[in-house]
């Protein structure tokens, strides 16, 4: 039987799609609000991009690593540069905005 390697962030982040990723903590009221709007982004954007959310409590390390200091912090990825960051909730148009200025797009 044939096991399939499970896919890390370093692969998701340096891939050639843009990674919208959502730094976030359950804890968070404004996170908890950017849920529906990464949802329409998701709507807009189809499989142009990928968003992924990471829970920093959970992932202390890789918080560090981006020094998360607030959350929701977002950033935009593309081949394992960061394109773009930003922290707060903020509109998925604005947001799809901000990835068309940014990111190529497939």
């Amino acid at each position: 039987m044939a096991t399939t390697a499970k896919e890390t962030y370093g692969d998701i982040i340096n891939g050639t799609k843009p990674v919208l990723v959502d730094f976030s903590a359950e804890w968070c009221g404004p996170c908890k609000m950017m849920a529906p709007v990464l949802k329409e982004l998701h709507n807009m954007a189809g499989d142009a991009i990928r968003i992924i959310k990471i829970d920093v409590d959970k992932n202390p390390q890789l918080a560090a690593r981006h020094n998360i200091s607030g959350v929701p912090t977002l950033m935009l990825f593309q081949q394992g540069k960061i394109l773009w960051r930003q922290s707060g909730v903020i509109p998925a148009q604005q947001l799809m905005n901000i990835i068309r200025q940014h990111a190529v797009l497939a």
